[in-house]
């Protein structure tokens, strides 16, 4: 597949995060793949994933599978 043009990606982000870092944010791209980029560096170019793999992550992370371990 081609790199998209991103121009005109409409970025999400979760109300989590602050107004200007600290977050990941997302756009749904018209192909179907996500892109996936650090407010904090956008300097590197968006990370694309599809469809499948993005909904195989959220799933993972509702069920916890990527919390960070409890310190002993």
């Amino acid at each position: 597949m081609t790199r998209p043009t991103l121009s005109d990606a409409r970025w999400f982000k979760s109300s989590a995060s602050d107004s200007a870092n600290g977050c990941l944010e997302v756009a749904f791209l018209d192909d179907g793949r996500v892109a996936i980029r650090d407010n904090e560096d956008l300097a590197n170019p968006p990370f694309l994933v599809t469809r499948h793999v993005w909904e195989c992550f959220i799933a993972g992370a509702a069920q916890g599978e990527f919390d960070p371990p409890v310190s002993a």
